[in-house]
């Protein structure tokens, strides 16, 4: 497109020696691992005894004195979360240790989207007053909740924060405040996602609750931690944190509990609901699959529909409750196709007209939009232009518009916005994220100006060679690579995710065949430049069909990962493809 160039990069091998004991890895498998810093076994030891230990982690010890002073003078405690995936999984999570721990008065509340918006706001604590709590636990989110924190404290209800948020220059005065990302926080790991900094506190909790002999003075059996790690995995992976050791390690384990059959209900119905095998269930189905579904209540309806599902312990009760999320997830697709096209039918447009003036950073918006759907198809568009990107769409109340951004490597895009914000007061009416991802608001009809503004933001910090997407690859495979055998270690190498991506070769492929399936995906055969002998197939979904497929392509240049297709019982080598183009050879 006028928009974007792409190139391919090899990733850089040369800084990272592997020790010895690596030696006994499949060579493909060390330089991956070389390529993303693992030098040894032990960091990819992901046994259950490699985990940090909750010490260190700022506002631990005084959240447990006051859940235990909680569950000993039997409280009403009520949870407070985010409407996603890591916010469903941190309020469950939650809700079933405090229940396991011999909390008897304990329930969840998480604001709608469209009436409250994003954390505990002032609003979001008056519905929480009606019940009467004398606590309130956040769960991924309250970092910034100054005025929430402000109206419990003012109605006598105590506030434990649990956030892995960037904090702002203040911190609520909660009672209790524990956030990796704090500042004075000693934790090593401050990739955790919300969903892991609650399973921390739990930990603590459970810890000291044995400490003191709780369990045996209450007849309560106490409980195994490790029964929620399933719900940890799906949190951390869906929430697009960094997989640092600590966090693959959390995953690694969820994920090893569902392939055994020791998912909760709703994960195995989410799962069975897409047709997938939890017995074969890896970190992309978590990002892909599941989260999606969970996601789509809290972007279309109500999340308490996702954390229902996570809490039952009923397989029958999941699977319905299962089947209205993957509808919701339907819905959200075809709202998020009919946006897509409209988005792109707006950016075509601008490339027709295309000048060296046209925008650096993108801001789209049309009236009949959804406000649920605006940051998917923000990432659709960045994905496919490699621009920074605003996606607006109506607010409920009256004159304001609801934006949601996504970044590219080099922008901070929340940073972007409160330069805008600095240089344009009261252009933003309110706004907050972090470097990749933000929210904002402003009035309609200052759209034309704050996008003016915005690209110049964008202009003063990016360079023109950034704006071209540079796609990393862990380089060109052998012909005798291309095996069953090596799929499957990769795929078992995992978790894969983000910081810690899964493998992506590339190369030269002749193109023998190709035809569109299930509408808009190009199934292919292909053959390696380097070994035309051997045939493959290869398959990418959601092309262009206004591009593909296309006689007139010979060669392909072709960003692929190695996949094991199941279908009918019978396993066959693929290759996945992520990105391609026609080349000249």
């Amino acid at each position: 497109t006028g928009f974007m160039s792409k190139t391919i990069k090899r990733r850089d091998l040369s800084l990272t020696p592997h020790s010895h004991d690596l030696a006994s890895v499949h060579p493909v498998l060390q330089r991956i691992y070389q390529a993303r810093s693992v030098t040894s076994l032990k960091d990819i030891d992901y046994r259950l005894g490699g985990l940090l230990a909750p010490e260190g982690m700022a506002g631990l010890g005084t959240a447990v004195d006051l859940l235990i002073n909680a569950i000993k003078t039997d409280q009403r405690v009520v949870v407070v979360g985010d409407f996603d995936a890591d916010g469903a999984t941190s309020s469950a999570l939650a809700v079933l240790a405090l229940r396991a721990m011999g909390l008897h008065d304990v329930d969840y509340l998480v604001p709608n989207r469209f009436d409250y918006g994003y954390g505990l706001t002032p609003e979001i604590v008056e519905v929480a007053w009606q019940s009467k709590p004398d606590l309130i636990v956040t769960v991924d989110n309250g970092v910034s909740s100054i005025e929430g924190v402000k109206r419990a404290n003012h109605l006598g209800m105590q506030v434990i924060v649990t956030d892995h948020h960037l904090p702002g220059e203040q911190l609520p005065a909660a009672a209790a405040l524990v956030n990796p990302n704090q500042p004075g926080c000693a934790f090593p790991s401050q990739a955790l996602a919300g969903v892991g900094v609650i399973f921390y506190v739990m930990l603590a909790l459970r810890a000291r609750l044995r400490q003191q002999g709780w369990f045996e003075e209450a007849g309560f059996h106490e409980p195994n931690m490790a029964e929620f790690l399933d719900l940890v995995a799906l949190g951390t992976v869906a929430d697009l944190v960094p997989l640092d050791s600590n966090n693959r390690t959390l995953v690694y384990q969820g994920l090893q509990r569902i392939a055994s059959g020791r998912a909760r209900p709703g994960i195995a119905a989410l799962l069975e609901v897409a047709g997938r095998q939890a017995q074969r269930a890896c970190a992309a189905d978590l990002g892909f699959i599941v989260g999606p579904r969970l996601n789509a209540a809290g972007r279309l309806d109500d999340i308490s529909l996702g954390i229902r599902c996570l809490l039952t312990t009923d397989l029958h009760e999941a699977r319905q409750l299962a089947q209205q999320l993957n509808d919701l997830n339907n819905d959200r697709r075809t709202i998020e196709a009919a946006m897509q096209r409209e988005a792109l039918a707006i950016l075509e447009q601008m490339e027709d007209q295309a000048t060296e003036d046209s925008p650096w950073g993108l801001c789209l918006y049309q009236e009949q939009w959804h406000q649920g759907v605006v940051g998917i198809v923000a990432s659709r568009v960045k994905e496919r232009f490699h621009r920074p990107v605003i996606v607006f769409a109506d607010a409920d109340n009256g004159d304001i518009i609801k934006g949601s951004a996504r970044s590219i490597a080099g922008l901070h895009i929340r940073d972007t916005l409160d330069m805008v914000a600095t240089e344009n007061p009261n252009l933003i009416v309110k706004f907050g994220g972090h470097a990749m991802a933000a929210g904002l608001s402003i009035q309609r009809g200052d759209l034309d100006r704050f996008a003016q503004c915005f690209d110049r933001a964008v202009r003063r910090q990016l360079s023109a060679d950034q704006l071209e997407q540079v796609v990393l690859s862990d380089g060109v495979l052998q012909a005798e690579d291309f095996n069953l055998g090596l799929a499957e270690a990769i795929r078992a190498a995992g978790p894969w995710g983000q910081r810690f991506p899964e493998p992506l070769f590339d190369g030269q492929f002749r193109l023998i065949q190709q035809r569109i399936v299930g509408g808009k995906h190009l199934k292919m055969v292909v053959a390696p430049k380097s070994c035309d002998n051997l045939v493959l197939d290869a398959i990418a979904f959601s092309v262009d069909l206004d591009i593909w497929p296309n006689e007139d392509t010979e060669w392909v240049q072709l960003a692929y990962q190695l996949e094991v297709n199941s279908y009918r019982g019978r396993e066959s080598l693929q290759l996945l493809v992520r990105d391609f183009w026609p080349v000249l050879i």
